[in-house]
């Protein structure tokens, strides 16, 4: 694995290859026509540290208990809480939506971040992220599937396989993660790569138990040479 003294950062065609390599294991995944960026940020509050199953239900329990917005927002706080335990962390995954709603609310006079899509991108970004409980992944979500903008997100599986493949150094932050990622991958490439990679971590490149001998990365890997070397050091001449 490579250190930040010993990495090498890999070109565009490095880059390229991987790509395609995912899309023909993957498919190439096309982003949704439309999504409401409002919406995106509280769903993608209620999937920290939870599975899409579990967001799902909450986030449908949440609308049909309250059909608008404004309703989650001005609602008791117990009521949104149990709303959306399903998603687990409800206590706090709860007043944050609510204070979200609320700041929202105050800075624009409505309920809407449409607003967002006419901010230059980083001043879109740094705005997100002053809302509590939202960091550069979730940011980089709305920012990327609701509103087209060209942000990289970064979650668990992106991190640890673009670590693995040599893509960013083995010390690097999930923080620093998205501006490495954002000037490594093209822009327009961003949604199908992000998605892909994940489909790759959650099929192939497993935290604890990762299939190496089944991927079709294996030549422009880095883990995979690292743990090949091992072994074969173990096993002798």
């Amino acid at each position: 694995m490579n250190d930040a003294a010993s990495y090498i950062e890999p070109d565009r065609e490095e880059i390229l290859e991987i790509h395609r390599r995912l899309v023909d294991a993957y498919g190439e995944p096309q982003p949704p026509s439309h999504r409401d960026p409002l919406a995106e940020l509280v769903n993608t509050i209620l999937s920290q540290n939870t599975n899409d199953n579990n967001r799902d239900l909450a986030y449908d329990q949440l609308r049909e208990r309250f059909p608008t917005w404004a309703e989650v927002r001005d609602a008791p706080t117990e009521e949104v809480v149990e709303a959306i335990r399903p998603a687990g962390l409800a206590p706090t995954k709860g007043p944050r939506i609510q204070g979200a709603l609320e700041r929202i609310t105050e800075s624009q006079g409505k309920l809407s971040l449409e607003f967002l899509r006419d901010l230059p991108l980083e001043e879109a970004r740094d705005w997100l992220e002053e809302i509590k409980g939202v960091g550069p992944k979730t940011a980089a979500i709305v920012l990327l599937f609701a509103l087209r903008r060209p942000a990289f997100p970064v979650d668990t599986h992106v991190h640890r396989v673009t670590r693995r493949l040599g893509l960013i150094p083995e010390p690097t932050s999930r923080a620093k993660a998205h501006t490495l990622l954002e000037a490594l991958v093209p822009q327009d490439l961003y949604y199908p790569f992000h998605i892909n990679i994940i489909t790759h971590g959650r099929q192939i490149c497993h935290a604890r138990t990762p299939e190496c001998e089944a991927c079709m990365l294996q030549d422009l890997c880095d883990y995979y040479r690292a743990q090949r070397k091992t072994k074969e050091a173990k096993d002798g001449p």
